[in-house]
């Protein structure tokens, strides 16, 4: 068995926790480039714990230049097991107002300006992603908002946008009336994608600040509302991340959804084939079925 270590990849306000012992802030090197940030470790509740800013301190990079796959491989190197991610999002549906948590299950991806995989020529890998993120920690991610008093929303389908604008109108009423969606945001993907090709189970909670742009009594997106919101939300996240240890094993168990093996019959390229240094580039993403003989 693993040991659980979790991961969180979210704003700023999140690390600064109560309760985190021997907190100290890493570098971490990748063959993908340097992770958007260092990252603090440090042990939560018993529990190894790691939090990575996903703007970086200060919120240097914006939606489309954060570097995802150098975040992901950055985790997965530091020995991390549970990836939850905790964004801002807007809302499409009136239920699910602004202070409220969204339990997020599946995406729409709408970007268009970023690495989406591990994999390439050289050595060619097709993961499903068909449910895209992890039922048992999004349950634990759930219960741990819940027992702190968070209205949480279970399921929702996530409205990945490239930014850095705000949807137009006609955008907001078509992801909402026709594609179906219930949040929009602008980093869910390919983080999701990324975190599934590097077998890390992962969660996302989306933490509602407006209602994007359909909603006729709200109007425009509004920056200085979103920021009043979320920093309440950020409150509200350190309160759900403190009760997370207590929902996960100490010593973690093959996941039963597969997440930690999917890449098991994924990678398609014959080993005599693959690319030397592309294979060397995903040891820490996928040294298990390339060095293993899996796949």
């Amino acid at each position: 068995m693993t040991r659980t270590m979790i991961g969180v990849i979210g704003g700023s306000g999140l690390y600064q926790m109560d309760g985190l012992q021997d907190a100290k802030w890493q570098n971490v090197e990748t063959p993908w480039g340097a992770p958007s940030d260092q990252i603090l470790t440090g042990m939560l509740d018993g529990t190894p714990f790691a939090f990575l800013p996903r703007h970086g301190r200060g919120h240097v990079h914006s939606p489309s230049t954060v570097p995802y796959r150098a975040n992901i491989d950055a985790l997965k190197r530091l020995g991390v097991t549970d990836v939850i991610s905790v964004s801002a999002c807007g809302s499409f549906r009136h239920e699910m107002a602004p202070g409220d948590f969204v339990i997020v299950d599946q995406y729409i991806d709408r970007t268009f300006a970023r690495e989406k995989s591990f994999f390439g020529a050289g050595c060619v890998a097709h993961v499903s992603v068909a449910q895209p993120t992890c039922p048992r920690l999004s349950s634990a991610c759930g219960a741990a908002a819940r027992a702190v008093g968070i209205t949480v929303h279970d399921g929702g389908t996530y409205l990945a946008m490239e930014g850095p604008q705000f949807s137009s109108l006609a955008e907001s009423r078509v992801y909402r009336e026709v594609w179906g969606c219930d949040v929009i945001g602008m980093t869910g993907m390919p983080e999701a994608k990324l975190a599934r090709e590097a077998e890390l189970d992962y969660a996302c909670v989306a933490m509602i600040t407006d209602y994007d742009s359909w909603h006729p009594e709200h109007g425009e997106v509004d920056v200085t509302q979103i920021i009043a919101t979320l920093t309440g939300n950020a409150d509200k996240g350190r309160d759900m991340l403190r009760g997370l240890p207590a929902l996960l094993d100490k010593t973690r168990a093959p996941c039963p959804h597969g997440c930690d093996r999917a890449l098991e019959f994924a990678v398609l390229t014959a080993p005599d084939a693959r690319d030397p240094a592309l294979v060397a580039r995903l040891d820490a993403v996928a040294g298990r079925v390339l060095n293993g003989g899996a796949g």
